[in-house]
This record gives structure tokens, C-alpha cells and sequence, in this order.
């Protein structure tokens, strides 16, 4: 299992190969295993294989290719609609219209995507992330007829791989682990950390085509720039709030 961990690419091509349904089905079984927040399970998973749906959820993804190729889509929801609905049922008032209770479910909701990619490619599959998914959530939405309380999180495109990608660099684990208190970092330690992404031939073409100084600028003035950070920031509080978990309170 930590070769499989370890060895894990994006998969963003895949072959016409279905999922048999067995498989499909022992893969979200085990997903739903994961941690949850006191056993609530407040998550739910939409599993898109029709055509029409997946061509209805492209734009919303940018058109990414693998949404429609993908032979299964699976988006995450932080879901609190069941729960309070059987709270209201058994005479239980709920309290969950507030943002630490989506923070709950969206925990939930990842943890459960990360179970079933783990189990996926374990079984050969591929799957790849898509972060596009709470940029555009209103669209997801809409096209998946979401009540109230319930939140895309993350989608997920599962199928046999046509390829199989290179791994992407990672940082050093002296960059991402610290022991019994955050270690703040010094100038030296950022250049430390960063060296070798910084000395990949791939991320110094990225500088030269961006026409960059630097792989930072890379980030902040092209791929993740403050303006749509805070574009799809107001986006996605309209988005809690009209699902129920901002409420405005009197």
C-alpha cells in the first residue's frame, strides 16, 4: 500500500475500459469506511457516468478533457441535508446552519475522496483531483440538483489509465513536518526547501514562458493571482450562504 501511496500521478487520460459496477461499488464501500466526525457521515457522493451530466458539468470545470472522457465522475458534497433531516424527524432540533458545521461536513467530504482514490488505485485505476470543483460550485450545483446544506467539495475522475503520467515534485519533508511546534521559517530555510523544485528544467520553462523572474511569480501573477482568489472567494460565501450555512442571524 505505500508504494501505491507513494507512487500516485494525477491520471488525466484514460482508456474506453468501463468500471465494472462490483468494482465501483466495493471501492465506495470502502471509501465510506474513512474517519468521520462523530460518526456522522455528513458527506455525500454523486457518481456521474452519463454523458448528457458529464457535458452539463464540463463548463463548470473549465472543460477540463477528462471530465467527459472519464468513463465515472465523482463529486464529494459536504452533505448536512440528511442529518438534520433526520434530527428534524426524530424529534432533535439541529443547530447546523453555521460555517463550523460545513467546515465539519467538508472534512468529512475529503477524507471520504481520499479513502476511494487510495482503494482506486490500488486496483489499478487512475484518478485525478479537480480543484475547479469551489470555484464554480453554483454550477455544479444547479447541474446536480443539490438541496439546501449540501456542498460540492471536490470532484474526482476515475477510469483504466491510457497513460501513466511522471510524478510531480514534492517538497522535502523538513518543509511540510514539524515536531511538537511549528518551526517558523528563516530566509535560509525557504531557499533550502524550494531548491530543487526551483531547479526542475519544467518549472524553468514555466518562468521563461510566463516571461517570470522567478517560479513564485509563476503562482501569484498568472495560475493563483489575488484577483480571482478573491473572485471565487465571494463566489463560494454566496454559495455557503445560500446553501444554509452562513445564516444571518436577527
Amino acid at each position: 500500500m505505500l508504494s501505491v501511496l507513494k507512487n500516485r500521478a494525477s491520471v488525466r487520460k484514460y482508456t474506453t475500459q468501463p468500471i465494472a459496477a462490483e468494482l465501483l461499488n466495493e471501492l465506495l464501500d470502502a471509501a465510506c469506511r474513512a474517519a468521520t466526525t462523530g460518526n456522522m457521515q455528513v458527506y455525500s457522493i454523486i457518481v456521474t457516468q452519463d454523458t448528457a451530466i458529464k457535458q452539463a458539468l464540463s463548463p463548470a470545470h473549465f472543460n477540463q478533457p477528462m471530465i467527459t472522457q472519464a468513463p465515472i465522475v465523482l463529486t464529494f458534497c459536504a452533505d448536512f441535508n440528511r442529518f438534520i433531516k433526520w434530527c428534524e424527524q426524530r424529534n432533535a432540533l439541529p443547530g447546523y446552519d453555521n460555517f463550523l458545521s460545513f467546515t465539519t461536513a467538508a472534512i468529512d467530504a475529503l477524507l471520504v475522496a481520499e479513502h476511494f482514490c487510495v482503494g482506486a488505485e490500488s486496483q489499478g485505476l487512475g484518478t485525478c483531483y479537480l480543484g475547479t470543483t469551489t470555484y464554480n460550485a453554483q454550477q455544479i450545483i444547479d447541474t446536480l440538483k443539490l438541496p439546501k446544506y449540501v456542498v460540492p467539495m471536490v470532484t474526482l475522475t476515475v477510469g483504466y489509465p491510457a497513460e501513466i503520467p511522471q510524478r510531480v515534485d514534492r517538497l522535502p519533508l523538513e518543509g511540510v513536518v514539524h515536531y511538537e511546534t511549528y518551526q517558523d521559517y528563516s530566509v535560509e530555510d525557504i531557499d533550502r526547501i524550494y531548491a530543487y523544485k526551483e531547479s526542475l528544467p519544467e518549472n524553468k520553462q514555466f518562468i521563461s514562458e510566463n516571461k517570470k523572474q522567478t517560479l513564485a511569480q509563476v503562482f501569484t501573477d498568472i495560475r493563483y493571482t489575488k484577483e480571482a482568489n478573491e473572485t471565487f472567494s465571494t463566489l463560494f460565501l454566496n454559495v455557503l450562504e445560500k446553501q444554509g450555512f452562513l445564516s444571518k442571524k436577527e
